[in-house]
């Protein structure tokens, strides 16, 4: 039975194998064709993959691996008699597969009747609109640890990486809710002492420790969270919210600086326009620059023409 496998494999390897190599070197211009037929192949293999291991037919799938690779060596070696069993077990393997993968393949083939092509290859929403969610649900959640006077301190990572803080916390890499993030800070609990962060649009860890700034122009009253926002965001881009446990106010760290007793609506524009405009830009933002060019450009005029004027008299 091995030796039989062996011969069908090199048959299917001479006649089909190298009768594509030379077509392959006889007409160049296939080879695009090739290289999109093997990316889409892998990109399927790729989210088939994606998609079975969230489920318990993992475990099935290194099993399976473990069958064919036991299949091969037991032809490597002459074992007749297993070879002759493990080869009967292989040919029920497709029906087994469907059956086994039945869920998975269920599905797959519901997200693909349904036309939701972003959900399968796992681009939900586009990553703008992603963001500025985000940005809500942070100030919800903000708002809501304020009126409840609980301290917190959430730290939204930008273009400078913080891998070493999130290293040292506790890895969460969840959604962003509202609901998850006002849970964390419940005093008493695990995770409430310390900063969150949020990364590439995941809540990435919680219980980290941040540097303290010891800078003599912080206020008095300012406890450790706020110092703790003041340093991160001197040696990093990184934009702090912090909510005092004393008074259930509102800070936003920024650039070293400290903006205190910070409103809802100004909350949400702070994190606006520091978040999601300056990462994706914005035309309102790009359309000042321009209105402050041309202002300028004619300050420039109107100096010039006055320099004029005073020459000529």
């Amino acid at each position: 039975m091995g030796l039989e496998i062996g011969m069908n494999w090199q048959k299917f390897y001479t006649e089909n194998i190298l009768t594509y190599i030379k077509g392959l070197q006889e007409s160049p211009g296939q080879l695009i064709s090739l290289i999109f037929d093997i990316t889409i192949v892998i990109l399927l293999v790729y989210y088939f993959f994606r998609i079975v291991k969230e489920s318990r037919a993992w475990q099935l799938i290194k099993g399976i691996a473990l069958l064919i690779l036991v299949t091969w060596l037991s032809a490597l070696f002459n074992l007749k008699i297993l070879n002759s069993i493990l080869s009967t077990i292989m040919n029920f393997g497709v029906i087994a597969i469907i059956i086994i993968f039945q869920p998975e393949l269920r599905r797959g083939l519901e997200q693909l009747g349904t036309n939701k092509f972003t959900k399968f290859f796992g681009i939900t929403k586009d990553l703008e609109t992603k963001t500025k969610e985000d940005v809500y649900k942070i100030v919800i959640a903000t708002m809501e640890l304020a009126s409840q006077k609980t301290g917190a301190l959430i730290v939204i990572e930008r273009d400078i990486k913080i891998r070493d803080i999130i290293a040292k916390g506790i890895e969460i890499d969840a959604e962003v809710s509202p609901q998850l993030l006002v849970n964390i800070f419940v005093p008493n609990t695990p995770l409430h002492d310390g900063a969150v962060v949020i990364s590439n649009n995941k809540i990435a860890a919680a219980a980290c420790v941040l540097p303290l700034a010891d800078d003599k122009n912080i206020a008095k009253e300012l406890g450790t969270r706020h110092r703790a926002a003041v340093g991160i965001s001197r040696e990093s881009d990184s934009i702090v919210v912090v909510v005092s446990e004393e008074t259930g106010k509102v800070s936003v760290a920024k650039d070293g600086t400290l903006i205190a007793d910070v409103r809802e609506d100004v909350l949400k524009k702070i994190l606006i326009n520091n978040v999601v405009n300056k990462r994706f830009g914005n035309s309102n933002g790009k359309k000042t620059k321009m209105s402050r060019i041309k202002q300028n450009l004619k300050k420039a005029k109107q100096i010039n023409t006055k320099q004029k004027e005073e020459v000529k008299k």
